[in-house]
Protein backbone atom coordinates (compact mmCIF):
# COMPACT_ATOMS: atom_id res chain seq x y z
CA UNK A 1 0.00 0.00 0.00
CA UNK A 2 1.30 3.45 -0.95
CA UNK A 3 1.66 6.25 1.59
CA UNK A 4 -1.36 8.05 0.11
CA UNK A 5 -3.36 4.83 0.24
CA UNK A 6 -2.35 4.35 3.87
CA UNK A 7 -3.44 7.87 4.78
CA UNK A 8 -6.81 7.36 3.08
CA UNK A 9 -7.33 4.09 4.92
CA UNK A 10 -6.58 5.75 8.25
CA UNK A 11 -8.87 8.68 7.42
CA UNK A 12 -11.74 6.35 6.48
CA UNK A 13 -11.26 4.25 9.59
CA UNK A 14 -11.40 7.42 11.69
CA UNK A 15 -14.55 8.55 9.86
CA UNK A 16 -16.22 5.20 10.59
CA UNK A 17 -15.46 5.52 14.29
CA UNK A 18 -16.68 9.12 14.39
CA UNK A 19 -19.91 8.15 12.59
CA UNK A 20 -20.61 5.58 15.28
CA UNK A 21 -20.44 8.35 17.87
CA UNK A 22 -22.47 10.83 15.79
CA UNK A 23 -19.60 13.22 15.13
CA UNK A 24 -19.72 12.69 11.36
CA UNK A 25 -22.85 12.63 9.21
CA UNK A 26 -23.78 9.29 7.61
CA UNK A 27 -25.51 8.88 4.27
CA UNK A 28 -28.60 6.65 4.47
CA UNK A 29 -29.86 5.08 1.24
CA UNK A 30 -32.67 2.51 1.77
CA UNK A 31 -32.93 1.79 -1.95
CA UNK A 32 -29.26 0.91 -2.20
CA UNK A 33 -29.42 -1.17 0.98
CA UNK A 34 -32.27 -3.20 -0.51
CA UNK A 35 -30.43 -3.81 -3.79
CA UNK A 36 -27.24 -4.71 -1.96
CA UNK A 37 -29.17 -7.27 0.10
CA UNK A 38 -30.65 -8.76 -3.09
CA UNK A 39 -27.20 -9.09 -4.61
CA UNK A 40 -25.72 -10.81 -1.57
CA UNK A 41 -28.69 -13.17 -1.42
CA UNK A 42 -28.17 -14.10 -5.07
CA UNK A 43 -24.47 -14.60 -4.42
CA UNK A 44 -25.16 -16.88 -1.45
CA UNK A 45 -27.78 -18.91 -3.34
CA UNK A 46 -25.50 -19.35 -6.36
CA UNK A 47 -22.60 -20.50 -4.20
CA UNK A 48 -24.91 -22.99 -2.47
CA UNK A 49 -26.27 -24.23 -5.80
CA UNK A 50 -22.76 -24.78 -7.13
CA UNK A 51 -21.70 -26.68 -4.01
CA UNK A 52 -24.80 -28.89 -4.03
CA UNK A 53 -24.61 -29.53 -7.79
CA UNK A 54 -20.99 -30.57 -7.47
CA UNK A 55 -21.98 -32.72 -4.50
CA UNK A 56 -24.49 -34.58 -6.71
CA UNK A 57 -21.77 -35.57 -9.17
CA UNK A 58 -19.49 -36.63 -6.33
CA UNK A 59 -22.33 -38.71 -4.86
CA UNK A 60 -22.96 -40.49 -8.18
CA UNK A 61 -19.27 -41.34 -8.43
CA UNK A 62 -19.22 -42.57 -4.84
CA UNK A 63 -22.29 -44.74 -5.45
CA UNK A 64 -20.86 -46.41 -8.55
CA UNK A 65 -17.60 -47.01 -6.69
CA UNK A 66 -19.54 -48.60 -3.82
CA UNK A 67 -21.41 -50.79 -6.33
CA UNK A 68 -18.12 -52.00 -7.80
CA UNK A 69 -16.79 -52.88 -4.36
CA UNK A 70 -20.00 -54.74 -3.53
CA UNK A 71 -19.70 -56.66 -6.83
CA UNK A 72 -16.10 -57.64 -6.08
CA UNK A 73 -17.05 -58.85 -2.60
CA UNK A 74 -20.14 -60.74 -3.79
CA UNK A 75 -18.14 -62.52 -6.45
CA UNK A 76 -15.99 -64.06 -3.73
CA UNK A 77 -19.06 -65.55 -2.03
CA UNK A 78 -19.84 -67.99 -4.84
CA UNK A 79 -18.03 -71.07 -6.08
CA UNK A 80 -16.58 -70.84 -9.58
CA UNK A 81 -19.04 -72.08 -12.21
CA UNK A 82 -22.12 -71.84 -10.02
CA UNK A 83 -25.27 -69.93 -10.98
CA UNK A 84 -24.47 -67.44 -8.26
CA UNK A 85 -20.97 -66.96 -9.66
CA UNK A 86 -22.39 -66.15 -13.11
CA UNK A 87 -24.86 -63.63 -11.68
CA UNK A 88 -22.08 -62.08 -9.56
CA UNK A 89 -19.85 -61.66 -12.61
CA UNK A 90 -22.76 -60.23 -14.60
CA UNK A 91 -23.45 -57.69 -11.83
CA UNK A 92 -19.78 -56.72 -11.69
CA UNK A 93 -19.68 -56.25 -15.46
CA UNK A 94 -22.86 -54.16 -15.33
CA UNK A 95 -21.62 -51.77 -12.66
CA UNK A 96 -18.27 -51.44 -14.45
CA UNK A 97 -20.11 -50.48 -17.63
CA UNK A 98 -22.20 -48.00 -15.63
CA UNK A 99 -19.09 -46.44 -14.13
CA UNK A 100 -17.46 -46.18 -17.57
CA UNK A 101 -20.60 -44.57 -18.98
CA UNK A 102 -20.60 -41.98 -16.19
CA UNK A 103 -16.95 -41.12 -16.80
CA UNK A 104 -17.31 -40.91 -20.58
CA UNK A 105 -20.75 -39.30 -20.88
CA UNK A 106 -22.37 -37.98 -17.70
CA UNK A 107 -19.30 -36.45 -16.08
CA UNK A 108 -18.07 -34.20 -18.95
CA UNK A 109 -21.59 -33.26 -20.07
CA UNK A 110 -22.67 -32.40 -16.52
CA UNK A 111 -19.59 -30.24 -16.04
CA UNK A 112 -20.08 -28.44 -19.34
CA UNK A 113 -23.81 -27.79 -19.01
CA UNK A 114 -24.31 -27.44 -15.24
CA UNK A 115 -21.16 -26.80 -13.19
CA UNK A 116 -19.22 -24.60 -15.63
CA UNK A 117 -22.09 -22.13 -16.28
CA UNK A 118 -22.80 -21.78 -12.56
CA UNK A 119 -19.09 -21.29 -11.94
CA UNK A 120 -18.94 -18.56 -14.61
CA UNK A 121 -21.82 -16.74 -12.93
CA UNK A 122 -19.98 -16.98 -9.62
CA UNK A 123 -16.91 -15.45 -11.27
CA UNK A 124 -18.82 -12.20 -11.94
CA UNK A 125 -19.63 -11.60 -8.28
CA UNK A 126 -16.14 -10.47 -7.19
CA UNK A 127 -16.42 -7.55 -9.65
CA UNK A 128 -19.63 -6.41 -7.98
CA UNK A 129 -18.13 -6.90 -4.52
CA UNK A 130 -15.16 -4.74 -5.48
CA UNK A 131 -17.54 -2.04 -6.70
CA UNK A 132 -19.51 -2.28 -3.45
CA UNK A 133 -16.33 -1.87 -1.41
CA UNK A 134 -15.27 1.09 -3.51
CA UNK A 135 -18.70 2.70 -3.05
CA UNK A 136 -18.42 2.26 0.72
CA UNK A 137 -15.05 4.02 0.70
CA UNK A 138 -16.31 6.86 -1.49
CA UNK A 139 -19.35 7.25 0.75
CA UNK A 140 -17.05 7.71 3.76
CA UNK A 141 -15.09 10.34 1.84
CA UNK A 142 -18.30 12.15 0.91
CA UNK A 143 -19.70 12.01 4.45
CA UNK A 144 -16.43 13.30 5.89
CA UNK A 145 -16.15 16.22 3.47
CA UNK A 146 -19.80 17.31 3.71
CA UNK A 147 -19.59 17.17 7.50
CA UNK A 148 -16.54 19.44 7.33
CA UNK A 149 -18.54 21.90 5.21
CA UNK A 150 -21.47 21.82 7.62
CA UNK A 151 -19.25 22.48 10.62
CA UNK A 152 -17.46 25.35 8.85
CA UNK A 153 -20.83 26.92 8.08
CA UNK A 154 -21.97 26.50 11.68
CA UNK A 155 -18.67 27.78 13.01
CA UNK A 156 -16.85 29.88 10.41
CA UNK A 157 -13.05 29.71 10.24
CA UNK A 158 -10.74 32.70 10.50
CA UNK A 159 -9.33 31.56 7.15
CA UNK A 160 -11.82 32.77 4.47
CA UNK A 161 -10.45 30.30 1.91
CA UNK A 162 -11.09 27.24 4.04
CA UNK A 163 -14.85 26.93 3.37
CA UNK A 164 -14.56 27.26 -0.45
CA UNK A 165 -11.82 24.62 -0.48
CA UNK A 166 -13.92 22.30 1.70
CA UNK A 167 -16.97 22.83 -0.54
CA UNK A 168 -14.94 22.03 -3.65
CA UNK A 169 -13.60 18.85 -2.02
CA UNK A 170 -17.13 17.86 -0.94
CA UNK A 171 -18.53 18.41 -4.45
CA UNK A 172 -15.79 16.26 -5.97
CA UNK A 173 -16.37 13.51 -3.39
CA UNK A 174 -20.12 13.71 -3.95
CA UNK A 175 -19.72 13.38 -7.72
CA UNK A 176 -17.54 10.27 -7.44
CA UNK A 177 -19.85 8.69 -4.86
CA UNK A 178 -23.08 9.41 -6.71
CA UNK A 179 -21.76 8.13 -10.06
CA UNK A 180 -20.69 4.83 -8.51
CA UNK A 181 -23.88 4.59 -6.47
CA UNK A 182 -26.03 5.17 -9.58
CA UNK A 183 -24.11 2.53 -11.52
CA UNK A 184 -24.70 -0.06 -8.81
CA UNK A 185 -28.38 0.86 -8.48
CA UNK A 186 -28.73 0.28 -12.23
CA UNK A 187 -26.67 -2.88 -12.68
CA UNK A 188 -27.47 -4.89 -9.54
CA UNK A 189 -31.18 -5.14 -10.48
CA UNK A 190 -30.20 -6.17 -14.02
CA UNK A 191 -27.95 -8.93 -12.68
CA UNK A 192 -30.62 -10.20 -10.28
CA UNK A 193 -33.32 -10.11 -12.99
CA UNK A 194 -31.12 -12.13 -15.39
CA UNK A 195 -30.71 -15.00 -12.93
CA UNK A 196 -33.76 -17.00 -14.09
CA UNK A 197 -32.94 -16.82 -17.79
CA UNK A 198 -29.37 -17.84 -17.03
CA UNK A 199 -30.23 -20.71 -14.68
CA UNK A 200 -33.09 -22.30 -16.65
CA UNK A 201 -30.79 -24.07 -19.18
CA UNK A 202 -28.61 -25.28 -16.30
CA UNK A 203 -31.67 -26.63 -14.50
CA UNK A 204 -32.84 -28.39 -17.65
CA UNK A 205 -29.40 -29.95 -18.13
CA UNK A 206 -29.36 -31.03 -14.48
CA UNK A 207 -32.71 -32.83 -14.80
CA UNK A 208 -31.73 -34.49 -18.09
CA UNK A 209 -28.42 -35.65 -16.61
CA UNK A 210 -30.19 -37.20 -13.65
CA UNK A 211 -32.73 -38.88 -15.97
CA UNK A 212 -29.94 -40.25 -18.16
CA UNK A 213 -28.13 -41.69 -15.17
CA UNK A 214 -31.32 -43.26 -13.80
CA UNK A 215 -32.19 -44.79 -17.18
CA UNK A 216 -28.67 -46.16 -17.68
CA UNK A 217 -28.53 -47.61 -14.17
CA UNK A 218 -31.98 -49.19 -14.53
CA UNK A 219 -31.07 -50.76 -17.87
CA UNK A 220 -27.86 -52.26 -16.53
CA UNK A 221 -29.42 -53.62 -13.33
CA UNK A 222 -32.52 -54.95 -15.12
CA UNK A 223 -30.27 -57.17 -17.22
CA UNK A 224 -29.15 -58.90 -14.01
CA UNK A 225 -32.71 -59.57 -12.83
CA UNK A 226 -33.06 -62.52 -15.22
CA UNK A 227 -30.68 -64.50 -13.01
CA UNK A 228 -33.17 -64.42 -10.14
CA UNK A 229 -36.67 -65.93 -9.95
CA UNK A 230 -39.52 -63.56 -9.30
CA UNK A 231 -40.55 -63.49 -5.65
CA UNK A 232 -42.55 -61.24 -3.39
CA UNK A 233 -40.80 -59.29 -0.61
CA UNK A 234 -42.47 -61.62 1.89
CA UNK A 235 -41.13 -64.65 0.04
CA UNK A 236 -37.62 -63.24 -0.03
CA UNK A 237 -37.78 -62.44 3.66
CA UNK A 238 -39.02 -65.97 4.37
CA UNK A 239 -36.14 -67.52 2.45
CA UNK A 240 -33.64 -65.43 4.42
CA UNK A 241 -35.27 -66.30 7.73
CA UNK A 242 -35.28 -70.04 6.81
CA UNK A 243 -31.54 -70.03 6.20
CA UNK A 244 -30.95 -67.94 9.32
CA UNK A 245 -32.86 -70.51 11.38
CA UNK A 246 -30.63 -73.25 9.99
CA UNK A 247 -27.54 -71.22 10.93
CA UNK A 248 -28.88 -70.72 14.44
CA UNK A 249 -29.42 -74.49 14.62
CA UNK A 250 -25.72 -75.18 14.25
CA UNK A 251 -24.14 -76.54 17.40
CA UNK A 252 -21.78 -73.62 17.88
CA UNK A 253 -24.59 -71.09 17.58
CA UNK A 254 -26.73 -73.10 20.00
CA UNK A 255 -24.17 -72.56 22.77
CA UNK A 256 -23.78 -68.83 22.21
Amino acid sequence: MSWNGFKKAVSRATTTVMQSTGQVDKTVDPQFDAESARFHKLEQQTEQLYTESRGYLDAVRAMTLAQQRIAETLEAFYEEGSEGSRSGRAYKTAVERLDADIRLNLDPTYRETVLDPIGKLLATFPHFNEALKKRSKKQLDYDRTRTTVRKLIEKPSDDPTRLPRAEAEARAAQDVYERLNAQLLTEIPKLVDMRVGYMEPCFEALVKSQALYAETALREVNDIARYFPEASPAGQEGAVESVLDQIKGLAICAHV
